[in-house]
């Protein structure tokens, strides 16, 4: 208890130093925004916040009653007062009950409204972070994003409600007691705040050395948490190249450098603990003989020394009580401008237009670029200066070294990412045209490199692109991409459970579900980047004639490197050197043999 509000009280201090800090450099404004931010979600709760105050002062206000019926009752025992002794007892063993009920309702409504915020804050982070920018997102690691969305919020959510309220019933709380040990004995009064002033002579000497191993704790624990979500991702690879006790040996660096820093932390806040807990007992001992000295005057009641020391220790909790908010403010606002930075990346491009085209679909829709330049940043460009088209009815390729740009034509393609100049359009048969965006995006359905299966049932993973699709619409997308043929022997068929990532299935088998997923979702145009490699010539020719067959005026566009896909295509691009250029009937037959 004691080495807890010890290191409570420094952090406190330590903040206080931060917020000064903060304000001479006017950074305190981002606090007071951040602030604001959190406080949008606090609003939807008031009258919650209201009651929980209400509540809180109450169940003080019973606490101090409890204690000062009890002071009446210790003097009744030791002879001072013989009267009233049954009802001192209803009063102290009443309020005591109330105190304790009141207590254990704020602590069930605090975790309500936190789990209720909790979950808001997620549920809104979460939609924001889907629609951030592909390119600005990307930046951040998953581990970060992860600590972020995870840890930051539950700080922010577990501050968000009950700081306010705190600050209001610990004022009062540190205020009432104070009344009630002024009132019986003003010296008292003081010695009771002794501690107070020590603590802030002591803490610039314990500022400086805390933040530096918080901030390291703290990054070394993102630093961890992002190769943990890096190995766990990867782990197949990780087992496929038989590198798991490299992995294990890595894991055991960073677990001993995080112990090193976090010992390291530890053994200051012993030592500062060590500090504060002297300047406090040299308190509690000073409290304690003035009580003696007072009592042996008979100055005062046996009682009243057991008030003072009860209310002497209880004003002390209440002033840390006070004072430990500095530091939980601190936190929430710097996980609040956290979380923030996700929340103000840049939004996806939305054209409300783009839902007019909806009525072309079954005639299919033209994807074109004009004079194409893109850069992930500048002065690097990975396209430039390219034309591309693919047609309602045609199997269009990009062909290429591996790192060309071909994936990035994908990313144009369905809006991911934005030209610094030219265009990327999608083109209607009656010549509207609209820019690539989030809201042209529907018209696709995409199969991208990899293994893309989630964990679940085949249906449900079928379902997600189509969420009321039939089990007979499920079935015959799967025998579309030719993968009903071991569908249907597996245990429960469509109902058979795959693991994540597609664990249980072959490469080739989950290429195939991955392709009827797209098959389900009936875009008007498909994107294939590398879905065909797992699978064999004759089938890989079937899943296409297939798809053109279910709608004709299906655009299909595919990155491959293998022969047989260039045979079935209409035209053929070749991504080299950051140009994108259509290549003749003889360029595409002796690429097709250089395969």
């Amino acid at each position: 208890m004691d080495e807890n509000k010890n290191k409570q009280e420094s952090a406190t201090f330590a903040s206080l130093e931060t917020l000064a800090a903060r304000w001479k450099d006017g950074t305190f404004r981002e606090i007071i925004d951040d602030w604001k931010w959190i406080f949008t979600y606090s609003a939807r709760y008031k009258f919650a916040i209201v009651f929980y105050v209400f509540l809180g002062i109450f169940s003080t206000t019973m606490g101090l009653v409890s204690s000062v019926a009890s002071k009446y009752l210790i003097d009744i025992i030791t002879g001072y007062q013989t009267s009233k002794l049954a009802i001192l007892i209803i009063v102290m063993v009443g309020s005591s009950i109330v105190s304790l009920a009141l207590d254990s309702v704020l602590s069930r409504i605090t975790t309500r409204l936190s789990i209720y915020i909790n979950n808001d804050i997620q549920a809104d982070i979460f939609d924001k972070i889907v629609d951030a920018d592909w390119l600005s997102l990307s930046r951040y690691s998953n581990g970060d994003v992860l600590n972020r969305f995870n840890s930051d919020i539950s700080t922010v959510s577990g501050n968000a409600i009950s700081w306010l309220p705190s600050i209001i019933i610990a004022v009062y709380r540190f205020v009432a007691t104070f009344l009630v040990i002024l009132h019986y004995d003003w010296v008292m009064a003081l010695i009771a705040l002794g501690s107070a002033p020590f603590m802030l002579l002591i803490s610039k000497f314990l500022i400086k050395k805390q933040r530096e191993y918080s901030k390291k704790v703290k990054e070394m624990n993102s630093q961890l948490m992002s190769f943990e979500v890096e190995t766990f991702y990867n782990f197949d690879t990780i087992k496929s190249f038989g590198i798991a006790p490299y992995y294990s040996k890595k894991l055991r660096w960073w677990q001993g450098k995080f112990k090193d820093v976090s010992l390291d932390y530890n053994m200051f806040s012993i030592k500062s603990n060590i500090l504060m807990s002297v300047i406090g007992m040299a308190v509690q001992f000073a409290a304690f003989g003035y009580c003696l000295f007072r009592l042996w005057t008979h100055s005062i009641t046996y009682g009243t020394m057991t008030l003072f020391l009860q209310q002497r220790s209880n004003l002390s909790g209440a002033f840390s009580s006070l004072v430990s908010i500095i530091p939980a403010f601190l936190n929430s606002s710097v996980s609040a401008h956290r979380i923030r930075e996700l929340v103000e990346l840049p939004r996806e491009v939305h054209i409300p237009e783009s839902s007019e085209l909806d009525q072309y679909a079954e005639k299919g829709f033209s994807v074109q670029m004009r004079d194409l330049r893109f850069a992930y940043a500048e002065g690097t460009d990975v396209i430039t200066k390219s034309e591309f088209v693919a047609k309602p009815g045609e199997i269009v390729a990009l062909v290429g070294p591996s790192g060309e740009g071909k994936t990035t034509m994908i990313r144009l393609i369905l809006g991911l990412v934005c030209p610094q100049e030219g265009q990327a359009v999608i083109r209607a048969c009656d010549g509207r045209e609209v820019t690539m965006n989030a809201e042209t995006r529907h018209l696709f359905a995409y199969v991208p490199q990899g293994n893309t299966i989630l964990s679940g049932t085949i249906a449900e993973n079928m379902r997600t692109v189509k969420e009321d699709a039939s089990d007979e619409e499920i079935i015959q997308a799967l025998k579309l991409s030719c993968a009903w043929d071991f569908v249907e022997k597996m245990p429960g068929g469509i109902n058979a459970r795959v693991g994540e990532r597609g664990r249980g299935l072959s490469e080739g088998q989950a290429q195939r579900i991955a392709i009827a997923r797209a098959i389900l979702r009936d875009a008007p145009v498909l994107l294939l980047d590398e879905a065909t490699s797992a699978l064999d010539v004759t089938t890989e020719r079937q899943v296409l004639r297939n798809i053109i067959t279910q709608r004709p005026n299906k655009t299909c566009i595919v990155t491959t490197h293998r022969p047989s896909v260039l045979n079935l295509c209409q035209r053929v691009y070749r991504v080299v050197d950051t140009k994108v250029t259509e290549l003749d009937e003889e360029e595409s037959s002796r690429m097709s043999m250089d395969f």
